[in-house]
């Protein structure tokens, strides 16, 4: 039986581990300029914490915005916590990296889109329109509603 080298799995840990690294600088150190983060991820994860009436409006997937507030950031091995601000309604978060959609720093045109199991299987790639639309509560009424950053995809790197 042949042996294959899961390109696509080890992407998207490098992925992961990059996210990590900007999230840990960003504990360390604050959000340096205009930078700011879109973070959508997957709301039914099993080890995704938020609270009940945020899973209720969001059933399957949530995007957050880091901007220009947020409290309590702590990133660890697995995923990050932080509190950010709903509608005036500081709320903690636990967001497993797992769980990530996307991630997009529009401050430098920055983006990650991780593909989910089902996803493989489309063989059409996303228009720029349709890759990392901000959906759901934002911390920052000054947040544009979508963003064009590159993302990158791993569909180039698939059989």
């Amino acid at each position: 039986m042949a042996r294959n080298i899961d390109y696509g799995n080890l992407m998207h840990q490098a992925m992961r581990g990059l996210i990590r690294a900007v999230l840990k600088d960003v504990q360390a150190n604050g959000l340096p300029g205009a930078h700011h983060f879109f973070i959508t991820f997957d709301t039914t994860h099993p080890d995704v914490r938020i609270a009940d009436w945020l899973a209720e409006r969001y059933p399957h997937e949530m995007t957050v915005v880091m901007q220009h507030w947020y409290e309590n950031l702590e990133v660890g091995d697995d995923g990050f916590s932080v509190t950010l601000n709903f509608g005036d309604s500081p709320e903690p978060i636990y967001i497993p990296y797992d769980a990530i959609k996307t991630f997009v720093d529009p401050s430098v045109e920055f983006g990650l889109r991780f593909e989910a199991a089902e996803d493989e299987e489309d063989d059409e790639p996303l228009a720029p329109e349709d890759q990392a639309e901000p959906t759901g509560p934002r911390d920052s009424a000054e947040a544009p509603a979508r963003t064009d950053a590159d993302v990158v995809s791993l569909d180039s790197f698939r059989k």
